[in-house]
Formats: C-alpha cells, structure tokens, sequence
C-alpha cells in the first residue's frame, strides 16, 4: 500500500468513525452517561530481591525488549554527611570517582575501551547517596560489567581530575546569583531548613579549596561498602545466570561500617517578609514557604489529593484565580511538599510582573483563606483523584522505573508494596480528608515570603505587608580574600578547541554549506514531569538566525506558542495571549546563539573561544557516543556552555 492509499484509508476509517459517533449521538447525549468499568488492577512486574550475607542488596529485573543491560548502585552516604568546613566535597567526588580513573586504568583508558563497545560507566554524588552505573549492550556484559566493579571498588582519584572538578564547582558558585529562579529556589529552602542545614547549604569557595585527595579517599572507604550498597540491574539476561554472576563478583567484598544518617533539626522559617534585590530584572519572583512533611506520614494520600485540587495541576485553584481570572502570573503552583526521610517543604511559587508584586501576595493569602471558606467540592474531589490515578501508570510504564523505585523504598526503608498501596490510598481519600489536612498544615501566620525582585518597580513597598528583612547574597571570597580559580581555558585548550571545531565544521558539510543556513526547523516529543506524573508533549520548534524563535507545543488544553524576537516576545495559549517577561524573553534570545550551528558559524568571531574541556559525567538518562566536550565562550558575559562532539573526531 503506498502512501496515498493509506492515507485515504485512515481519512475513510476516520469517516466510519464519525458515521458512529452521529449514530450514538441519539442513544446518549451525555457522556456522563456512559458506563466506565473499574480500572484494572495495578500489578507491575516485581523485580526479584537478592541479599547477600555481607549486607548487600540487589534487585533484578528482566527486559528482554532490547539487547540492553543496564546497573546502577546507589551507596548511603551524600552531602548532608559533609563537613561544613568541606560543603561541595561529594559534589567533586562524584565527578573525579569517573574522571580520575581506577588504579589500573586512567580516565582516558576508560574512555577508549568503553567507547569501543559503545558502553558508558558514570558516577555522580547526591543529597544522601552516590551512585555509579553501567549500561551495555549484552554481548559486551562480561566487560562492562568488570570495569564497572573496578570503578565501584578501586577508584583512584587522580589529582588533576580533582581540580578540573573544583574548577567546575567554583564556576557555578560564581553564576549562582545570575538567575532569580536560582536565588529564590536557594533562598528558599535557607529560610525553611536553616541556611547551615545540610538540606540548604551550598559550597563555597573556602569549603571547595579545603577538599583534598585524601578527603575523597576517605569519604569511599568510609562509605564504599557492600553493607552500604543497593544494585539494580534491569535487561535482556536470565535471572538465575545473573544473580549467579553478581553472587561470584560481591560476595567477596568485606563488610563495612553501616552509615550514619546526619541528625538535623526542622524547626520551619521564622515567619515574616524577606527580600533579595535584583535590579537588571521586571518580574518578581515569589516564595510562600513552610516546613511540609514525609511519604510515611498517614496524610500523604490526602495530602497528594489537596495538591492537585490547590496548585498542582492545568485546572487548579491557583491557576484558574491567579492565572486566569486576575491575570497576575503565567505559571503559579505549590502545595505541601512531601520526603522519604525528612520533611519536604511546603512552597507557593509564582512570578509576577514588578508592578504587581504586593498586589499577587495579596491574592495568594486570598487563596490560602479561600480553603477554609470554600473546602474542596465533590467535584474537585474527582477530577483530582481521575487525574492522579489515570497518570499513575505513566510514571511506572516501564520495569526500569518499577526497579528504580523499588530500590528507593529499600533505601529508605518503606514497605516493599508502597507502589501498590499508593492508589488504593488515593481512591480513599474524601472530601473531609482534604479539608482537614488544608487545615493541619497550611498556616498563614507561619508563611516566609520570599521576594526577588526590583524594588523600586513595586506596586507598593513590600514593608505596607509587615517587616522586611533584606537577604545578603553576597559570595564570600576564597582563602585569603581572593576569588578562587574558576574553569578558564588555556592556551593549548583553545588550540585543541579550534582544531575540533574545524571537523565539526567539516562533518556538517563544510563552511560554505554551514554558513548558508538561516533557520532550523525541529520537531519531536517533550517527556516532562507534572504534578499528575509524565506526560509527553509533541513540540515543534522553528529558529531563525540571528534573533528570532517559534515555538508550538501541543498540551491537554489545545496548542501552546510561543514567538520570540527582538521587537516582541510573548505566549499564546487557549486562553489568550500574554506577554514573556523580559529575563525569559532574554534567555530564549540567548539560546537561539547557543545553538550548535550558530555556533559553528561563527568559528572566526573573536567573541568566542573554544577549548576542548574532555570528558564529563552525564546523567543516566542520556546515552552517546561522546567523547569531547567543546566549550564556547562568550567574553563580554562569561557565559559557558558544552557542546557534545562524535568522539570519533578526535
């Protein structure tokens, strides 16, 4: 069948369709009368769990879709167990564990063998964990998977690996007030934890130089032990060899101290009005905040209920009142933030224009006193409930998110089932539960309002609402008084860079095909995260150089655009049109430059250097091929950013 003929057959099955639904148009007129079975029972494929008797823990999990396997091992132990004198150090351990190679191998080393069998080994360092993860194709396990427990087990550290690390670390301490959703994020979770917490602190400059090798070292053998160990492997082998193959790897390795976790205390923000300045900025950046609470906590149904029905969806009360009727925010959300193993935080969040500041905190308290005067409807109750149990499925639609979350609950010791209790508490909550839980954890009268912003832009001065108390975000210096060293390329790096850039240029095609483009169009599928769970979204992007952007996204309420250029830069949606503030306006502006042709078009222009920044861990979610990292600079804003290259052209 060619291609006409099927497309004349789906425009004569869309017919029939249509034929049927004029014909049920006279049976019911009302789709509230069709009768909907219950949904089926939530039965995911368990991932097998195996412990060793060093205390080591590991889940398989079969997928034979793809001749894939992938592992990761999550180990206890992450940031809040630093020291305060060496905040950022798990952050360059996560980085050097991969770069700086093994006793054996050099990072370089690494690299070669596993891009030989188009393989990846990375590591990374969190909140409460590290992990370190393989995937391979499966006729390459038995290496993959050697070189993996030879990462794990025999790190080397080497040293300029750690101050390529710490370069990278002073860097982002140095942009970190250049973005106010960055500050008010910060600053935010400073004013509810403690600005020493180990849920809110940040490195700095001193902590960052204090890092030693030895320190690294000793955080792995304090840490790096089987008893401390989660591993998860999910893919195309057969459980009974697998779990043969791991037993033989692991059951050698010696058990270890069990690790402590950090006791804090969480005694919530001191209630009142803070404010950070930020005058190269129209839009403020607003943080109602408070102490929220754990997943294990009786409530965590209801509570999950009262978020969708308050802020955390298309058709909450946040956004239809502050959004759509008041027209005071683009985007506006929050709700009471939830944990494992410590309490979340409960946040309003919006970003209103600076001439409406005091105006859109009035409105949120609006909101808050709105819950006690109109508790949730039963028709609030459904839609809520509808919307999270039919996403649930979405965010386990595959046995590695099912494993994932699986070795989660066996990390913070949560019952093995809590997946499958999770929409039987759902479908349990009522009307009175969410009343209750609005009433029990949200108080006005405890709120920290966090605003970042231009003050003399305000509607009216944030001190007509109460006191206010002006935040210093200043960075402090390194040792000495003096800035520390940030990742800045040298000359060798900028020749290295300009040579790659060239065989990038000629794989494209050659300069002259290169420079003769002056648009892009794109087209493929955004996978994000909501409050409802995963969503896809079909995008479309057009970009034409030097200055101008379009956008079209297809959502559950209609399409969504957005048009950028210097004349103008504004969103439209369903429901009407709405000018882009200008930082966002800017960042668009600047991502049109970022794009990696626009950059090779510009090889010559003396506002850029390149260099050749080597290897960098990536997330697991991504995979490549890549080897090099080619960085660009723009002097005039000191703005960085990577571009990947094939590591073939090295």
């Amino acid at each position: 069948m060619n291609r006409r003929e099927k497309w004349v057959s789906a425009l004569a099955m869309t017919g029939s369709l249509l034929a049927c639904a004029l014909i049920a148009k006279g049976q019911a007129t009302d789709w509230k009368q069709i009768s909907i079975p219950p949904l089926h029972a939530f039965q995911p494929q368990q991932p097998r769990r195996v412990a060793l008797p060093n205390g080591m823990v590991i889940f398989l999990q079969e997928d034979h879709e793809l001749p894939l396997i992938r592992g990761f091992a999550r180990i206890r132990g992450g940031s809040r167990e630093e020291r305060a004198d060496k905040i950022g150090l798990v952050e360059i351990y996560g980085q050097a564990w991969r770069t700086g190679g093994t006793r054996t191998k050099t990072a370089d080393e690494l690299d070669d063998y596993l891009e030989a069998r188009a393989a990846r080994i990375e590591t990374a360092g969190g909140l409460d964990s590290t992990t370190v993860s393989w995937d391979c194709l499966k006729e390459n396990l038995d290496d993959v998977f050697t070189l993996f427990v030879d990462v794990l087990q025999h790190p080397e550290f080497r040293e300029d690996k750690i101050d390529l690390a710490k370069k990278q670390v002073n860097t982002t301490i140095a942009r970190r007030n250049d973005e106010p959703l960055g500050i008010v994020r910060r600053e935010a979770a400073k004013l509810v934890y403690g600005a020493t917490s180990p849920y809110a602190r940040v490195p700095e400059y001193a902590t960052v130089a204090a890092v030693t090798r030895d320190d690294l070292l000793n955080w792995h053998r304090t840490y790096a032990h089987p008893n401390n160990t989660i591993l998860g492997v999910v893919g195309d082998f057969d459980l009974v060899a697998m779990e043969a193959k791991l037993r033989r790897a692991f059951a050698p390795w010696p058990k270890g101290p069990s690790a402590k976790k950090v006791a804090a205390a969480f005694a919530g923000p001191k209630p009142g009005f803070y404010f950070v300045g930020k005058d190269d900025v129209n839009q403020s950046n607003i943080r109602m905040v408070d102490l929220g609470t754990t997943k294990d906590n009786p409530d965590y149904y209801a509570i999950e209920v009262f978020n969708q029905i308050f802020g955390g969806s298309f058709t909450s009360r946040l956004l239809a009142d502050i959004r759509t009727k008041k027209g005071l925010a683009y985007g506006v959300g929050g709700g009471v933030g939830t944990a494992y193993d410590h309490p979340g935080m409960f946040q309003i969040a919006m970003g209103t224009k600076s001439g409406t500041t005091a105006t859109a905190i009035d409105a949120l308290y609006e909101e808050i006193d709105g819950l006690e005067k109109n508790p949730a409807s039963a028709d609030e109750l459904r839609k809520a409930k509808d919307a999270i149990l039919n996403s649930f499925v979405f965010s386990f639609d595959s046995k590695e998110k099912v494993l994932v979350e699986r070795m989660g609950y066996e990390f913070y010791g949560y019952p093995a089932d809590f997946l499958e209790r999770y929409r039987a508490g759902i479908d349990k909550v009522t009307q009175q539960d969410v009343g209750r839980v609005a009433h029990k954890y949200i108080h006005k009268e405890r709120l920290a309002v966090l605003v970042v912003g231009k003050a003399k832009d305000f509607d009216r001065p944030l001190s007509s609402l109460g006191p206010v108390t002006t935040l210093d975000i200043t960075i402090p210096a390194g040792e000495l008084g003096k800035k520390a060293e940030a990742a800045v390329p040298s000359t060798a790096s900028k020749t290295e860079g300009k040579a790659l850039l060239a065989k990038v240029i000629e794989g494209l095609g050659g300069d002259a095909k290169v420079r003769s483009v002056r648009a892009i169009r794109k087209k493929g599928t955004l996978l994000t995260k909501t409050p409802q769970g995963s969503m896809s979204l079909e995008v479309e992007e057009l970009v034409a150089f030097p200055d101008q952007l379009w956008q079209k996204m297809a959502t559950p309420e209609g399409d969504m655009s957005v048009v950028v250029s210097h004349a103008a830069a504004f969103v439209r949606t369903p429901r009407g049109s709405q000018d882009l503030p200008a930082s966002e306006k800017e960042e668009a502006l600047n991502e049109v430059k970022r794009e990696p042709l626009f950059v090779t078009q510009h090889a010559d222009d003396p506002r850029y250097t390149f260099s050749v920044a080597g290897w960098r861990s990536r997330p697991l979610v991504y995979r490549s091929e890549q080897r090099s990292d080619l960085a660009c600079l723009r002097p005039r804003r000191g703005e960085e950013w990577p571009c990947r290259t094939d590591h073939r052209l090295r």
